[in-house]
């Protein structure tokens, strides 16, 4: 490893501890300041079984975001982008929400995290619901999405970033100008990836659930499900990092975790789980087959780096199939389309409409 990487891995946790230290001072004396102000909620996705969901959020300062359009200029979009990345959290701050009848609460930490765990004694019906929030002490409703799997074929996990929504994560300052300058109108989808994702989730009335597993920080959770939305890409609960030193800690071990938490949470659902070639995904899903062999329909590993990579995916497609799954290497979507079509996982009629998709988006 380079000298310069190891001394600087070294010197994180250090920099970490005195970071939080400065951190710890600071809200002691804003967080009381800032909690007598405006408050807004910002709830994330909840998810869970009929009998037990968590919904997790962040109780924030208000922020103005220009909502996105597709001709806006790139400064407006980075402005956008700073205001996300700059926002201003409270904590100490009691939430309560209801999920049907009934009810939980929490306080929010000093990042302004908060996470509502309901416990139903009734089962839920699966499917899609409402919870609605309040900040205890103010006025004001907010709505918040919850996913619950009750019956399923199977359940995708999949990445974002240069999997559905082009990054260019292989490229430092590529990927810093997509981010920076575009916004949820503006950024890509990679052909076919929406007809695919709705071939995966469709299966007549009991829906396979999605679940997105990104390193993108949570002050990006609005942009990303805009762009879900906008692209009409099958929603799901999304998985983000902490802003901050989490980011710089690598993200094998962060999404082996939540992977973990979705197999212990469905103990009887297989999972197909979808990545890409640029950071780890190969290695990381050739890890959860190792560990859970009969829990893995098939892995798809879309295609974006350079041949000596390859090489690498390929080595560890050998090693997935001992353990009796396959790891598709695909160019593109129609390729993982024509393996889930040969296992049974999607239809003929909706592999012709991924394959319809991705020929329009080779047309344009």
């Amino acid at each position: 490893m380079n000298p310069a990487k190891t001394a600087f891995r070294a010197l994180l946790p250090v920099l970490e501890r005195l970071l939080t230290v400065i951190d710890h001072a600071a809200s002691r004396y804003l967080q009381p300041r800032r909690a007598r102000g405006k408050l807004i909620l910002q709830p994330y996705v909840g998810w869970g079984t009929p009998e037990q969901v968590e919904l997790s959020g962040r109780v924030l300062l208000p922020r103005t975001i220009h909502p996105a359009r597709k001709g806006d200029r790139r400064l407006r979009n980075a402005q956008n982008v700073l205001r996300r990345m700059l926002s201003r959290e409270v904590g100490g701050v009691r939430v309560t929400g209801t999920l049907g009848s009934v009810s939980a609460s929490a306080v929010s930490d000093t990042d302004g995290y908060f996470t509502l765990v309901f416990a139903s004694p009734v089962p839920l019906a699966g499917g899609w619901h409402q919870a609605q929030l309040r900040i205890e002490g103010r006025e004001g409703v907010t709505l918040a999405r919850v996913q619950i799997v009750a019956q399923a074929r199977y359940g995708i996990i999949s990445d974002l970033d240069d999997t559905v929504i082009k990054s260019d994560v292989t490229s430092a300052a590529r990927m810093l100008q997509t981010v920076l300058t575009g916004n949820a109108r503006t950024r890509l989808p990679f052909p076919g990836v929406g007809a695919l994702y709705r071939a995966l989730t469709r299966e007549g009335e009991a829906r396979n659930p999605i679940f997105y597993v990104s390193s993108s920080p949570w002050n990006f959770f609005d942009l990303l499900w805009q762009f879900l939305e906008y692209r009409r890409i099958p929603l799901g609960p999304l998985f983000l990092r902490n802003w901050g030193f989490d980011l710089l800690s690598g993200h094998g071990g962060y999404k082996h975790a939540v992977i973990e938490r979705l197999f212990q949470k469905y103990p009887d659902l297989p999972f197909v789980l979808v990545g890409d070639s640029g950071e780890k995904d190969p290695e990381i899903y050739a890890e959860v087959v190792r560990r859970h062999p009969q829990r893995v329909l098939a892995v798809y590993i879309r295609d974006v780096t350079e041949a000596s990579r390859d090489q690498g995916v390929l080595k560890l497609r050998e090693e997935v199939r001992k353990a009796g799954v396959d790891l598709v290497l695909a160019a593109d979507s129609l390729n993982a389309a024509s393996h889930a079509l040969a296992m049974g996982l999607i239809t003929p009629g909706e592999y012709r409409s991924v394959l319809t998709s991705v020929a329009r988006s080779y047309e344009t």
